[in-house]
């Protein structure tokens, strides 16, 4: 299982110390692999005892947090289609680079119920919370007799997202919930 660590209030890896206990000094994973490069056995081990010690010191005082890759994918999923401009800092390689290859930019949900605005636009309720709304005037065949099982959204151009329910037709959205 792969683990992010996150240094709050900066980027990720970097050291922190705390203002409350200066104790907790260079508390990053970087400090406890710098170990390893000491040659004897007791310097070594005093090396790890304090650098893992610092690095648990942040962890109880709330300075380091430890997320699981699986953790960061959901709040990916469940963030998708807003726009938190420090997100990519989170799931992107040390300190914000580039992640493109793990980007999201579609997601399938189960359709809770589909609502109608009073100018015959879509709202879409998906059972993962999500709510859509129909932006674009593309006519959309929707039957509430045969209902609608899945929804997906992908990214399109410009920040904008586009939907298709089951097997119909692409038409614009954007997230209002």
């Amino acid at each position: 299982m792969k683990y992010i660590l996150l240094a709050a209030g900066a980027a990720m890896g970097i050291s922190m110390p705390s203002s409350a206990d200066e104790s907790t000094g260079n508390a990053s994973t970087a400090s406890v692999y710098a170990c390893s490069n000491i040659a004897g056995d007791s310097e070594r081990l005093t090396c790890y005892d304090a650098a893992v010690g610092r690095l648990k010191a942040a962890e109880d005082a709330g300075d380091v947090v430890t997320v699981t890759r699986e953790q960061v994918e959901e709040v990916k999923r469940d963030s998708f289609g807003f726009s938190l401009p420090s997100l990519p800092k989170l799931v992107m390689p040390a300190l914000g680079g580039d992640d493109k290859d793990n980007e999201l930019t579609e997601i399938t949900s189960p359709v809770a119920r589909v609502s109608s605005t009073s100018d015959g636009k879509f709202v879409i309720y998906l059972e993962n919370g999500q709510v859509w709304q129909q932006t674009d005037n593309k006519r959309v065949y929707y039957s509430r007799k045969v209902g609608v099982d899945n929804a997906t959204v992908r990214s399109a151009a410009l920040g904008s997202f586009m939907m298709k329910l089951d097997d119909g037709v692409l038409f614009r959205v954007r997230r209002i919930e």
